[in-house]
């Protein structure tokens, strides 16, 4: 992604960014990758690797770690 989007879905729990009360996902996505897509709420693939994580949103493209 070239352009920084601003997030309107936690890419943890999928709730509203702005919702509030995401300490615990912050915590949880230091050691492990994202499962929403947080621009469309879309479930990722995500696929763990040796050195890392890559995680795919069929709409917004892959993340990597």
């Amino acid at each position: 992604m070239s352009a920084a989007v601003t997030a309107v879905w936690c890419d943890r729990c999928g709730e509203a960014a702005d919702s509030g009360g995401h300490a615990t996902c912050r915590l949880a996505r230091e050691l492990e990758p994202p499962r929403f897509c947080p621009q469309c709420r879309r479930r990722m693939k995500v696929q763990i690797l040796p050195a890392g994580w890559t995680a795919t949103c069929v709409e917004h493209g892959v993340r990597r770690s």
